[in-house]
């Protein structure tokens, strides 16, 4: 059975999450029925990325095994016809060894989270942004997010289910900049723990308001304690951009 990586962009408004759930509908399983309707057998498709409920992602990877083989253009065409008329897009195909695994062959995440930081109510960035309406100092979450760069125990910004074997990780990179309104967080690691992406954005919220300053969120890393985590930023801010293999 022939094997392709699929590259995937969704808005996570709509959906109960990446994964398959009993209680709504997911990005998974609209994928998975658009592959049972053009291959004629129920196929399961595998993730890169758990995206949680509201998550978005512009660039998720995830990989099925078909009946037969595709060209690749006309795989994600027929692919996106079967997906309308939700929010989710098969950006390109590729067919792949037998080997491969979009989340067990990933090398690197990358991952964005956007605040829009005005006072006026949001419009076109309304469920795609997290909305803080008191002035955030960008260049003091920058230079606070520092501080998290490296190999840590990130039991602090680690949900309570999550349910990975170990806190460790090893951040590559976490920056932050400012254009206008709009502050982006920006980092990338080999793999990260549940909810760690959103709490460590909460947590950077808290010092670019002048309530923490930079070694209070280095204090707080070292705590490993989860009740010292600043706070969980919304889903809706954040986006898996890219996975690279």
């Amino acid at each position: 059975m022939p094997r392709y990586a699929l590259t995937i962009e969704y808005d996570g408004g709509p959906f109960v999450g990446w994964q398959r759930q009993a209680n709504g509908v997911s990005v998974q399983q609209r994928l998975e029925e658009a592959v049972a309707a053009i291959n004629g057998a129920r196929a399961v498709i595998h993730g890169a990325g758990r995206t949680d409920a509201g998550v978005h992602a512009l660039g998720q990877v995830a990989h099925v095994d078909l009946a037969r083989e595709w060209r690749a253009d006309r795989l994600r065409d027929a692919l996106n016809a079967h997906l309308k008329p939700d929010p989710v897009a098969v950006v390109s195909a590729r067919a792949v060894d037998e080997n491969f695994e979009a989340r067990f062959s990933a090398i690197r995440r990358h991952y964005r989270y956007v605040i829009d930081n005005r006072r006026a109510p949001l419009t076109v960035g309304l469920g795609r942004a997290w909305h803080v309406k008191r002035p955030l100092d960008a260049q003091a979450m920058h230079d606070a997010a520092q501080r998290l760069v490296g190999r840590y125990d990130f039991t602090t910004f680690r949900a309570s289910e999550c349910q990975a074997n170990s806190p460790v990780r090893t951040l590559e990179r976490l920056d932050v900049r400012r254009e206008g309104d709009r502050i982006e967080i920006v980092t990338c690691a080999r793999s990260f723990l549940h909810n760690q992406v959103r709490s460590m954005a909460g947590s950077l919220e808290h010092v670019g308001s002048g309530k923490w300053t930079a070694d209070d969120l280095a204090a707080a890393l070292e705590a490993k304690d989860r009740a010292r985590c600043g706070q969980v930023a919304p889903p809706h801010g954040l986006y898996l951009v890219a996975v690279d293999y």
